[in-house]
């Protein structure tokens, strides 16, 4: 008898052994994970990739986005800037999959990201401008949220608190706007995905947090992880960028790296403006941004620059189109 028992409870155990490797392999054959493994070569060079999306809201009766296309490398941070009204937030909520396109797609590494499957949901990551924290300490918010992340580190958490100047003993509900922001841009660091996107990140954030948060982006920082900042506040983030992008809508007026704008443009105290794309009173003189037709690297200033494109954004894409000898 217990020889009988004992044999059905081995057979039991071995059909559901396979039963569970079939459901292992359903989940990660439809969530695309072998997909995205067999072509992964061809993604390499894309983390994200934005094609053909088009967008617009009904009411009031808004078309933002009509055939945009915007591809993003890993090993950058991008800093997306656009005037109000430009569709920075929206193309951030699309390109997390919280909003459905019109027509088009964002995929991550190659798989639609409004399928919100767990592959890509685990890989990408986003800190909007306005968020709610529930009424936990940050050791509870880790213990509940940290397991959908598969590379969470408690080491980086640790460590980016300690730049932050936070303990995760916390209880949230009574931190500042800037002491939550604080934490859970630390939470968002050490899920060490992919893509993270920040929208606003230094709004609320004091002076000296300002610089923290730049340390802790400087340190999370690897090549295999793309970060996209949209934010108007550029004069916090100009030292971490290397890559910016600016967009009105439809139209991408600049997608270029840090190097090649130094390249491209100068900007200079110049008392003659006739050849200046833009140009503004200093205290030492007037300021300009002009073609860099020396070749002398002078420091980017990104509201000088983006004060260019929308002054001149013709002529910013033929100096950034027209190749260089």
């Amino acid at each position: 008898m217990r020889s009988t028992i004992a044999g059905e409870r081995n057979f039991c155990c071995e059909k559901f052994g396979v039963l569970k490797k079939v459901l292992i392999f359903a989940v990660y054959y439809f969530s695309g994970t072998l997909i995205r493994s067999q072509n992964s070569k061809n993604y390499s060079l894309i983390m994200l990739q934005i094609k053909n999306l088009s967008f617009g809201y009904r009411k009031p009766k808004m078309q933002l986005f009509d055939n945009f296309s915007l591809n993003f490398a890993p090993g950058s941070i991008y800093g997306l800037l656009g005037k109000n009204g430009a569709g920075k937030s929206t193309l951030v909520y699309l390109m997390c999959g919280l909003l459905t396109p019109a027509s088009g797609s964002v995929r991550l590494e190659g798989i639609d990201v409004r399928r919100r499957l767990p592959i890509t949901l685990q890989d990408l990551f986003l800190v909007p401008e306005e968020f709610q924290l529930p009424d936990l300490t940050l050791d509870g918010l880790v213990k509940n949220n940290a397991p959908f992340y598969p590379k969470f580190s408690y080491e980086d958490l640790s460590r980016y608190l300690e730049i932050f100047e936070m303990e995760s003993s916390m209880r949230l509900k009574s931190l500042s706007m800037g002491q939550k922001k604080k934490v859970f841009m630390a939470f968002a660091f050490a899920t060490n995905t992919a893509v993270l996107v920040m929208d606003e990140p230094t709004n609320g954030l004091d002076i000296p947090s300002k610089s923290q948060f730049r340390k802790v982006m400087a340190q999370s920082m690897s090549d295999d992880k793309t970060v996209i900042i949209s934010t108007h506040q550029v004069r916090d983030v100009d030292s971490i960028l290397d890559h910016i992008l600016i967009v009105d809508r439809s139209r991408v007026l600049l997608n270029a790296s840090v190097a090649e704008i130094s390249q491209r443009l100068a900007f200079r105290i110049n008392s003659d403006a006739s050849h200046a794309l833009y140009a503004q009173p200093g205290i030492n003189g007037q300021m300009v941004v002009e073609p860099n037709d020396g070749g002398e690297e002078t420091m980017i200033d990104l509201e000088m620059l983006f004060n260019a494109t929308q002054c001149n954004p013709d002529k910013i894409t033929e100096i950034f189109t027209t190749k260089q000898s």
